[in-house]
Formats: structure tokens, C-alpha cells, sequence
């Protein structure tokens, strides 16, 4: 397929046809991210995106179960534009059942309930927002563009559409100066946003990023290990979703680990614990990544 830069997407959609109808993230000024630095942002022409999608059904056909909407945060497409690619899609994928999308908060929010309904009847069934932390000091520092009552609003928002969430967080990001505020703020965030899936990641300072210079200058220090432990401790003990897929596997972590919450909340504390004590083996730093 034809795409333009570096391509990211969640580890959950490892077997999605990625589609790219934007370059690069509309907002870019998170401290701590550099996967759309190297863009300008843009909305591809429509008639460019629509003739990737006929090549792609022409390519792959019914096997196509799952299609992602890349870059960094779709959702800011306006409505008619969308709605022109999910109808192609439908035509494209015969067998497709999932169309997904990264989001921020702000570009939910700017879509009418009305608007967000209809993209969810033509096909846009899950949304991934990216809060990082629940505590509105971390929110600040890291540029996220939108407080923690504003990722309530937009969950809602999505919740009231019909459309799946899922919610990721980001174990370090308040440094070590915040970093209980920022473990429990987050969990209470996860609470309140009641997402169907949630996912802790863990921060990596890449060099070249607002964060980096900040700890260069000692204005920034993460966690070591023991302490995002803890974070993740906090957050697993301490968020209450009324029924979520947990998943703290991605490529950064250092303890994967899995369940639901709250079903599997014992057994998540369990192998936390289990690592912090020494008595499971953590995934080497050479093998974390982004």
C-alpha cells in the first residue's frame, strides 16, 4: 500500500489493513512523542485515500477483517470525509467488522453526538484515546491538550455513540516527582471513563523530544523500575471499569500481563507483586521498545 512516513498503530491491530487518511498527529506538541514529528499535518486527499482502499480490496479482498484509520488521530477528519471511506470500505471488505481509529479527546468533543452517531451506523466501531495520565498537573507537562474532566466528556461521548473505547496510559509520565498522583489519578480516570479496553504502557524519554531536554536539564526524571511497578500497582488495585480487557503487554512494558478488571484484579496484584519480590523474571531492557 502506499504510505507516506513511519506507520504506528496498537498492538491490537497487528492484523488490521492500516489505512492512512491523515500524516502525522493535527495537535504534535506532546513532550514525550516523536512518531509524527517528521510531518506536517495534512488530511490526504479524499480521492487518494479512497483509491488505496479499492487497491487494498482488490489486494486482499474478503480477507480483511479489520481496517485502522491512521495517522495519529483520525477522528479529526471532518464527517462527510469519513463517511466516504467508510462506505468504501464496506464495498471493498465484504467480511469486515471493525473499523478503529486513534483519537483525542478535543476532535471527540468537536463532533456532535448526531455526527458521532452516524459515523458509528456507517461503520467506525472503536476509538483509542490516549489520556496517558488522569492527573491534570501531568496532563499540563506533558502537553496533552486536554484535562482529565475533558477525557470523561469525550468517553461519554463515544459511550453515547454506541462505539467501543479503549483507553491507554502511560507509566511514567508524571515523572518521579508525581508519580503516585499521576498512578491513582490515572485509575480513577480509567474509572470514570469506563473504556472496554485499557492498556498501560510504559514511557521511553526518546531523545530529541521536549521530554528529553527536560530531563537534560534535570527537570524531568522517570521512574526506575521498582517505582513504575508500583505505578502499575496502583493503577491495577485502585481503576474500577465496570467490565474492562486489561492488557500491560506492549512492546515497552516490562512485565506483560493481561486479565479483566475487575474479575481478574486479584490475579493481576498477584503477578505484580510476584515481580516486585523478584520472583518473576522482568523482560530485559535490549528486548523493550516502542
Amino acid at each position: 500500500m502506499r504510505y507516506q512516513g513511519s506507520i504506528y498503530r496498537p498492538p491490537s491491530e497487528a492484523d488490521s489493513y492500516i489505512l492512512q487518511a491523515t500524516l502525522g498527529c493535527s495537535w504534535n506538541k506532546c513532550t514525550y512523542c516523536d512518531m509524527y514529528r517528521e510531518k506536517d499535518f495534512a488530511v490526504r486527499p479524499l480521492g487518494d485515500t479512497l483509491r488505496d482502499v479499492e487497491m487494498a480490496g482488490v489486494a486482499y479482498g474478503e480477507r480483511v477483517r479489520k481496517v485502522f484509520v491512521a495517522d495519529g488521530d483520525a477522528m479529526v477528519m471532518d464527517l462527510e470525509h469519513w463517511l466516504a471511506i467508510l462506505e468504501a470500505c464496506r464495498e471493498a471488505f465484504p467480511a469486515l467488522r471493525r473499523v478503529s481509529c486513534y483519537a483525542m479527546a478535543k476532535n471527540v468533543l468537536d463532533k456532535s453526538e448526531a455526527e458521532l452517531a452516524e459515523l458509528r451506523a456507517a461503520g467506525l466501531s472503536l476509538v483509542y484515546i490516549g489520556p496517558e495520565s488522569g492527573d491534570d498537573v501531568t496532563l499540563k507537562r506533558i502537553a496533552k491538550g486536554s484535562t482529565a474532566e475533558q477525557h470523561v466528556q469525550a468517553a461519554a461521548r463515544v459511550h453515547a455513540a454506541g462505539m467501543q473505547l479503549s483507553a491507554i496510559f502511560l507509566l511514567g509520565a508524571g515523572g518521579v516527582e508525581r508519580s503516585e498522583q499521576h498512578a491513582r489519578a490515572s485509575a480513577e480516570l480509567a474509572t470514570a471513563m469506563d473504556p472496554r479496553f485499557v492498556s498501560a504502557l510504559t514511557l521511553t524519554v526518546i531523545p530529541g523530544t521536549p521530554m528529553a531536554r527536560a530531563e537534560e536539564k534535570g527537570a524531568f526524571v522517570l521512574p526506575e523500575q521498582p517505582q513504575l511497578l508500583r505505578e502499575l500497582r496502583l493503577f491495577v488495585e485502585h481503576a474500577k471499569p465496570r467490565d474492562a480487557i486489561f492488557r500491560s503487554n506492549h512492546a515497552s512494558n516490562s512485565l506483560p500481563i493481561g486479565g479483566r478488571l475487575p474479575r481478574d484484579r486479584d490475579a493481576l496484584l498477584q503477578a505484580i507483586d510476584d515481580a516486585i519480590a523478584g520472583r518473576v523474571a522482568l523482560r530485559p531492557d535490549w528486548l523493550r521498545g516502542l
